[in-house]
């Protein structure tokens, strides 16, 4: 299996890519890259600002020149998961998931539309709280919050 590693501030770049890449196949119906472009300088401003955090985990499988998986966590929420596309189906964001629990995190907040996300956050025990927000990034879909 593959091996997590802790990241660092000179990972910001390559979080942010891969969420780039995994958001365009993922959510390309939510954000359509001709109207919303991903916002990756944001991102990368978020990623940099989470690596920071006290009391903020982020892990990082590492690919061939760029990132496979990533996660990142506190003692409560499941902050952000994703996996390169390419590595879809081979268990990263279960071993994501249960990295996180394992560590006390069993809350996360999880985009509606992502149809995929939430089949796997169903298949892992995690069910609707009933809370729901706006999404920070533009056309700000709904958020909904779901806990094991």
């Amino acid at each position: 299996m593959s091996e997590w590693r802790r990241a660092g501030v000179a990972d910001a770049v390559a979080l942010a890519d891969l969420e780039r890449d995994a958001n365009l196949v993922a959510l390309g119906q939510v954000f359509p890259p001709d109207r919303f472009p991903f916002p990756w300088d944001g991102v990368r401003d978020r990623w940099a600002g989470t690596l920071a955090e006290p009391g903020v985990v982020v892990e990082v499988v590492d690919g061939e020149g760029r990132l496979d998986a990533f996660l990142a966590h506190d003692r409560v929420t499941l902050r952000h998961l994703a996996v390169h596309p390419d590595r879809w189906g081979q268990g990263l964001a279960t071993a994501a998931v249960e990295r996180a629990a394992a560590a006390g995190a069993t809350r996360l907040w999880c985009l509606l539309d992502n149809h995929r996300a939430r089949g796997v956050y169903r298949h892992l025990g995690f069910r609707e709280t009933g809370a729901s927000r706006e999404a920070v990034w533009a056309p700000h879909p709904t958020e909904i919050e779901l806990a094991r």
